[in-house]
């Protein structure tokens, strides 16, 4: 999960899809505590490089709680 917090125009050419809106501190349930919730516990780990010769393959394989 790529989670990005600004407006960065310049990743919709890079083929990144929204798949949502993290709402600033204070404007209802969708902040930042939606994404304290998701699972954190493997890091950095996944290879970009696999996720896209693989894709959902490599991604159940090797990051079953995702």
């Amino acid at each position: 999960v790529f989670i990005n917090t600004n407006d960065n125009w310049f990743l919709d050419k890079q083929g990144f899809a929204a798949i949502g809106e993290v709402l600033p501190a204070g404007e209802g349930y969708g902040g930042m505590e939606v994404v304290d919730e998701l699972y954190s516990g493997y890091g950095e780990s996944p290879n970009q490089v696999k996720i896209r010769e693989e894709g959902e393959n490599y991604l159940i394989n090797e990051f079953p709680l995702l």
